[in-house]
């Protein structure tokens, strides 16, 4: 899912006032994870009911049907770095969440305002933290900010400066920690 599309759904699940409606959405959303589609990760928090309280960041199981919904042939994803970023994001994400399935590792991810990571794993009472970036970069705030709020075990930049993402999704996530 892009960033407009998620925003859209948080800012519609947020003017929802009546039980009923987030209730069929939460349904819906969970229907979706059932056939493989598409999830929503909880947001990363020490305390399970702010966590619990917070919209998911939608996350597609399989990249195929990001792509296939994609109005860009792969060549004009590739030279709009927008567009590759958010593939190259969602392809880690379901790399991660193909691990967690056959774990007890926990997928999440983790916003403060304008401070971000992308994905959050906890295995084993450990905590990491992985910001995706298509191109070149360098550690972002939102890591900074989330390793002086939590203090996590290890934090992984996946970029051309850092752990390419082709190298990424050669990786069992278990390794990580």
């Amino acid at each position: 899912m892009y960033s407009g599309q998620i925003l859209s759904f948080n800012k519609i699940l947020g003017q929802l006032h009546d039980a009923g409606n987030t209730t069929t959405l939460s349904h819906y959303l969970n229907l979706l994870d059932n056939v493989g589609l598409l999830t929503g990760l909880e947001k990363f928090s020490k305390g399970i009911i702010k966590q619990r309280s917070s919209s998911p960041k939608f996350q597609v199981q399989n990249t195929d049907l990001l792509s296939a919904l994609s109005n860009y042939a792969l060549i004009d994803a590739l030279n709009n770095t927008e567009i590759w970023g958010r593939h190259v994001e969602s392809t880690v994400g379901a790399h991660l969440l193909d691990a967690v399935k056959t774990t007890d590792m926990m997928h999440s991810y983790w916003r403060d305002g304008n401070f971000e990571v992308d994905y959050v794993l906890e295995y084993k009472n450990k905590i990491i933290g992985l910001e995706v970036k298509s191109g070149i970069s360098k550690f972002t705030s939102g890591m900074n900010r989330f390793k002086t709020q939590f203090n996590p075990d290890k934090m992984y930049l996946i970029s051309e400066n850092g752990l390419s993402w082709k190298e990424f999704l050669r990786i069992n996530p278990e390794e990580l920690f």
